[in-house]
């Protein structure tokens, strides 16, 4: 009798990535990002953090729960918002006078944190890299400003790219796609993303990748996307997976809820649940809210990794 076959849990990319001051090791152990949302209106805790106390107070909270990166934004990109527009929801002077007291205050107080601008606008991204930021997370994978590319190459940074299938208005009326085209498109996005950044002189080891979960993708589209999650190491570049508290969690949890979508303080073990298959299927990093689960949860899925 020949060997029973098996599809065997597949190992992450491992890599140097490397920002601008400095490099961090990825696909050995799960790094962990908290998002830290100074908008609002962010569709999971807008309003919360807009004075620049309270967020960077939440930023030094992120970090001693364990957070490797922190996550900057002060634009949200919420299904129906106008990102990305021609006249977008937050000008550049709003999103920097939200965003640099707190970037400067969490590296006044934490030298040497490591902090992430989420931001699609070349501008913001200058004026954040000049005042310390070491990544640029651009959720349109360099289509929505064409002068970010230049931007990210001059300063050396550390870059993420994420699949966004459109633009948060038009989300609501795409049409629903089957599990291959989804992954194809994704998959196809992502490649054209990184062939803008080498055109504009960005080399792979200084690019993530993000699949963009909820991000142009309806509902189940999302969890035919992270099923095949593996595949998109193929563009042999290191994961991001954001799924924290994303709204087709709350949809998937409906049954439970009596029919109705399942609120966002209501997603936490969802949101656990998604980040631990992300990672056993090749995410090296994860964008979360609520920080400390999540370090554990990863490191119960990277033994699991390590295990194999």
């Amino acid at each position: 009798m020949s060997p029973m076959s098996y599809d065997p849990v597949p190992a992450r990319n491992l890599s140097s990535w490397q920002l601008r001051t400095r490099s961090l090791s990825l696909g050995r152990r799960t790094l962990i990002m908290g998002v830290i949302n100074i908008t609002p209106d962010s569709f999971s805790d807008g309003g919360l953090l807009l004075g620049p106390e309270a967020a960077v107070a939440r930023c030094m909270q992120c970090i001693e729960e364990g957070a490797d990166l922190l996550d900057l934004g002060a634009e949200s990109t919420r299904p129906g918002s106008n990102a990305g527009g021609t006249i977008p929801s937050v000008s550049t002077d709003e999103e920097q006078a939200r965003v640099l007291p707190v970037l400067t205050g969490i590296l006044r107080e934490l030298p040497h944190a490591v902090v992430s601008i989420d931001t699609y606008k070349a501008a913001t991204a200058r004026t954040a890299l000049a005042a310390g930021a070491e990544i640029v997370n651009d959720v349109s994978g360099f289509t929505w400003d064409p002068d970010l590319p230049a931007v990210c190459a001059q300063a050396r940074c550390g870059v993420i790219l994420m699949h966004t299938r459109g633009r948060p208005d038009e989300w609501r009326t795409q049409s629903q796609l089957d599990s291959e085209t989804l992954l194809e498109t994704v998959r196809s996005g992502l490649a054209a993303s990184l062939a803008t950044a080498t055109r504009a002189g960005i080399p792979p080891n200084r690019i993530v990748l993000d699949p963009g979960y909820g991000f142009g993708k309806r509902l189940n589209e999302n969890f035919s996307l992270l099923a095949r999650q593996r595949e998109l190491l193929a563009l042999n570049g290191p994961l991001l997976a954001g799924l924290s508290r994303k709204s087709f969690l709350g949809h998937a949890l409906a049954p439970l809820y009596a029919d109705k979508p399942a609120l966002i303080t209501a997603r936490e073990t969802a949101s656990i649940a998604a980040l631990v298959a992300a990672i056993l299927y090749g995410a090296s990093i994860v964008r979360t809210h609520n920080v400390r689960p999540a370090v554990e949860a990863a490191r119960i899925a990277d033994a699991i990794l390590n295990a194999n």
